[in-house]
């Protein structure tokens, strides 16, 4: 085994490491309103669901080099209001894009060229392209010396149609292939699954099988 002290690395290594080792990770691409309005786009794989009751997901994300807040963060700290969609392979390069250090007055959706349309519960807007959709208010968040974790308490969710049976409350997972981080650069397709059953499964069409998230 290789063995590692954290407590001897500085903490560009041990990003590195952890990046690279903890996958794949979910891509949130979070949408945020500026205090001039600009509507603000950026991808973030530090992000998960921590829990439904309450229904909180968590992003984390860090300071830039000089210690300021990227815009996500100082939004959300101006505002408390944000959604976090997940994102499938066509509207996967876009996503990637809006990852770009864009100035604060200029709004991504309309530099990579994706569709801002109005949320139920929240100013940010949601993103027209994107599968799915969770509107979400600040409830809770910490801060470190390199960071902010933001724990977002979903009010409203919006999917694709034909994407969840809202009598069953089950997603149909023939039609959801979400892309994922794989560390560096790399991102990962979620379309090739198995069970642990031992038996190979292929999704049946989305009409006989709608399988539980």
């Amino acid at each position: 085994m290789t063995e590692v002290d954290f407590e001897q690395l500085d903490s560009y290594p041990r990003y590195k490491l952890m990046a690279s080792l903890i996958v794949p990770r979910p891509i949130a691409l979070v949408t945020t309103l500026g205090a001039q309005g600009v509507a603000n786009a950026a991808p973030f794989s530090m992000f998960n669901m921590m829990g439904e009751d309450p229904p909180i997901v968590m992003i984390s994300i860090n300071r830039l080099k000089d210690g300021r807040l990227k815009d996500t963060a100082a939004n959300i700290l101006h505002n408390g209001e944000f959604v976090v969609h997940m994102s499938d392979e066509p509207m996967a390069q876009k996503m990637h894009d809006c990852g770009q250090a864009f100035p604060s007055d200029v709004s991504e959706l309309t530099q990579v060229g994706l569709t801002p349309v109005p949320a139920r519960c929240v100013k940010p807007p949601r993103i027209a392209e994107a599968p799915v959709a969770f509107e979400c208010v600040l409830h809770e968040k910490l801060e470190t010396e390199s960071r902010y974790v933001f724990i977002g308490r979903v009010k409203w969710l919006a999917a694709r149609e034909g994407l969840i049976d809202t009598q069953a409350w089950r997603v149909n997972l023939r039609d959801y292939n979400p892309v994922a981080r794989f560390g560096a650069s790399f991102y990962t397709r979620t379309n090739e699954r198995f069970s642990l059953d031992g038996k190979p499964q292929e999704l049946a069409p989305a009409s006989t099988n709608i399988d539980q998230l």
